[in-house]
């Protein structure tokens, strides 16, 4: 019986859809998605998200649960995701989270928990900031948080709203809570398994490629779905690399062709700050591509990363 989780993560376009797949039938596994975009529904070709011939049978969790319209936090998606892991081990099956969402992923395995505000005081502060500015509400926020309030910006106006609201909602800090927190152990032991190629050049061929490939599909067509079921062009999930730009085009504030160049550009710039969250990280098994993945070595490998971790024996 599995003894804790595996993670499949790295930088988009490396293969991990393909890899925990494959764990999941070596392993008796079950994945549970940890992509902060394949939440949303109607947005399978701009995220990637695998459609049913690529699942192979395996079951998925976390992918297409909320409308493009809905407000999402890293706090739902901890506790959704969370109650899909333990009812994975429940049934004595491998628990494999796959994506490249970093705050999602230590989030869910360090099993701290998350400090409860209300849109009523969200809305209050967020007014206030529009009114004070910045520098005033840090003045505020110093007489609760001195702490938060030395370490933030005043141009953070989301940092400084959601602190001060923690505050009024629960009487405590933020800081104090992190403090509070920072002892707990993790939520679950894992192997964390990271992949990417070991010529950055190769990744960035394969991103491009893989924007070329979701522009066939009809990127553009998913795009235009959205907007005609009234997603608001500035909601979170339309923020997504793929969707912005694309609306744009659709605008007319840019040419297709510019949309295109802009999605690969951003998509490779993700993938570096994938790969600097990573970099930073001493528990992560890397598997390097040379020229392509490789399946078969990589499952072995990773089938010895688990056992050196204690996850599988």
């Amino acid at each position: 019986m599995p003894k804790g989780v595996v993670v499949i993560t790295g930088p988009t376009a490396t293969g991990k859809t393909k890899l925990g797949i494959e764990l999941a039938k070596a392993f008796g596994g079950e994945v549970i998605s940890a992509d902060s975009m394949q939440l949303y529904k109607h947005m399978d070709i701009g995220t990637a998200t695998p459609d049913a011939e690529e699942m192979e049978g395996i079951p998925h969790h976390m992918l297409s649960v909320i409308e493009p319209w809905e407000d999402y936090s890293v706090s739902l998606y901890v506790a959704a995701a969370a109650a899909c892991v333990d009812d994975v081990l429940s049934l004595g099956k491998l628990p494999i989270i796959v994506g490249g969402t970093g705050l999602y992923i230590d989030s869910l395995l360090s099993g701290r928990g998350f400090m409860g505000g209300s849109a009523e005081l969200r809305e209050k502060f967020s007014l206030q900031y529009d009114e004070l500015g910045g520098e005033g509400m840090l003045r505020l926020l110093a007489e609760v948080d001195a702490d938060s309030a030395q370490r933030l910006h005043a141009n953070d106006k989301k940092r400084i709203v959601r602190a001060l609201e923690v505050y009024h909602a629960t009487g405590k800090s933020i800081t104090q809570h992190n403090i509070e927190t920072q002892s707990l152990p993790p939520r679950y032991e894992s192997c964390k398994i990271a992949l990417t190629f070991e010529d950055r050049a190769l990744l960035y061929d394969r991103i491009d490629r893989r924007v070329d490939i979701m522009m066939d599909m009809g990127l553009v067509a998913e795009v235009e779905n959205l907007l005609s079921m009234g997603v608001d062009e500035k909601s979170t999930a339309m923020q997504a690399i793929g969707y912005k730009e694309i609306v744009l085009a659709l605008k007319g504030e840019c040419s297709m062709a510019e949309a295109v160049d802009t999605v690969k550009r951003e998509s490779r710039r993700y993938a570096k700050r994938q790969l600097s969250w990573l970099s930073g990280k001493q528990d992560v098994n890397w598997i390097r591509w040379k020229n392509q993945p490789d399946m078969d070595w990589a499952r072995q490998l990773s089938t010895n990363f688990m056992e050196n971790n204690g996850i599988i024996t």
